[in-house]
């Protein structure tokens, strides 16, 4: 039974690996994913520092409201995306029916279009909130106190920068730049964003 579970998810992931080659979604897939990535890493480092600013040092605080903002993200990411993508490849598949003057529903056309929007909705869905659950281990760690809080904080602090560095090194890859000038220039947009933190505290 196992086994045959296994020989239908293998030519579940053949078919659609297939089927998004036809709809040419790679480029697509990577620039969503690098977006939500980047902005479920922003979203917690506003977290954590919105919490340093106002004085509170409670673990399971942070981690409920991380975890409440993966959520919201990975809903409104998946739903939003599944949504733009079904309405963009619809159209698109209608505008080719129309100068084919064919039906095109049971094609394979139809298939990649359905199944590339489905990838493309779960990499936007699970990126931000993959990022942000890796980004909150360290305050889970505090939380059943096998670290204290201000090592949690700095930990957490320092992921969140590596998480930029790499998403900006896959961009450099990606345009085939400089990746340590494109990971820093990353790294750069969450130092500034801390600082912008750390300055309203000053103010405050």
């Amino acid at each position: 039974m196992f086994r045959k579970q296994v020989d239908v998810l293998k030519e579940f992931f053949k078919q659609s690996k297939k089927y998004m080659e036809i709809a040419k979604v790679g480029e697509i897939v990577r620039r969503y994913f690098v977006l939500n990535a980047f902005d479920g890493a922003l979203t917690v480092l506003g977290i954590m520092m919105g919490s340093y600013l106002v004085g509170v040092k409670d673990p399971h605080i942070i981690v409920g409201a991380a975890f409440g903002a993966c959520l919201a993200m990975g809903i409104s990411g998946f739903w939003g995306a599944y949504m733009a993508e079904k309405a963009e490849r619809t159209r698109a598949l209608k505008d080719l029916e129309s100068a084919l003057f064919m039906d095109l529903k049971n094609t394979v056309l139809a298939k990649a279009s359905k199944i590339a929007t489905l990838w493309i909705a779960f990499v936007d869905g699970i990126s931000p909130s993959v990022i942000a659950l890796t980004a909150v281990i360290p305050y889970l760690l505090s939380h059943i106190n096998l670290i204290n809080f201000e090592t949690a904080f700095y930990t957490s602090l320092t992921l969140i920068l590596a998480m930029l560095f790499v998403l900006g090194a896959f961009l450099g890859k990606i345009s085939r730049e400089n990746i340590v000038i494109h990971g820093l220039k990353m790294v750069i947009v969450g130092l500034a964003v801390a600082a912008i933190f750390l300055l309203l505290n000053l103010t405050i």
